[in-house]
């Protein structure tokens, strides 16, 4: 029977320390880390706007390159800004890529939502109609209209450029969390079962 809890114990432990690794792997391979730090700010812009170019840790000039603005040089630890182009496509995510050393990063830069021009609403004009006619059924039609315009897209939600990714430090305190946790569940319930022998 205590051989029975020991290895169920251990079969959840090794269970929970094998579903986190995945998603440990994922995490590091979807966030590429730089040696060089960059953002752009705002984040979300409109169309004619100006961003700032950030890049932190670089010894060297870096440039940001992207689809929605003229290739930047970025002086070494400064910043540099970028006016967006006016035909940028509204609610459209571009791409923008830092390189430092031959080395690059990339992040969103995401252009407001939002109608270019004005759009004027059709009108029509109310038209009298007969509340009572001849025949024994009454017809209704009704006396105007209206149309409504909804916006293009919906609410783009996300973590607002908050976060650059996992850093190994991180990866490791996790992993080390985990491992604890479940060498306390084993030792626990080896415990329980060596009091329970009397």
């Amino acid at each position: 029977m205590r051989a029975i809890r020991a290895a169920s114990a251990a079969l959840l432990g090794a269970a929970a320390l094998a579903l986190t690794t995945p998603a440990v792997a994922m995490a590091t391979a979807a966030a590429p880390v730089t040696p060089f730090g960059f953002a752009v700010t705002p984040s979300v812009i409109a169309a004619g706007g100006q961003v700032t170019l950030t890049v932190t840790g670089c010894s060297s000039t870096a440039t940001a390159t992207s689809g929605v603005f003229d290739d930047t040089v970025i002086p070494s630890g400064g910043s540099a800004r970028a006016s967006i182009f006016w035909d940028a496509k509204p609610g459209a995510m571009y791409e923008v890529t830092f390189t430092c050393n031959g080395e690059e990063g990339t992040t969103d830069l995401t252009i407001a939502g939002g109608t270019p021009a004005p759009t004027p609403t059709p009108t029509r004009t109310a038209t009298p109609t007969p509340t009572r006619t001849a025949s024994p059924a009454a017809t209704r039609t009704p006396t105007s209209s209206s149309t409504a315009i909804a916006p293009p897209g919906g609410v783009k939600g996300g973590l607002g450029g908050s976060f650059i990714g996992m850093n190994g430090t991180e990866l490791a305190i996790g992993t080390g969390l985990v491992a604890a946790a479940a060498l306390g569940t084993v030792l626990v319930v080896r415990r329980r079962s060596a009091n329970r022998q009397h």
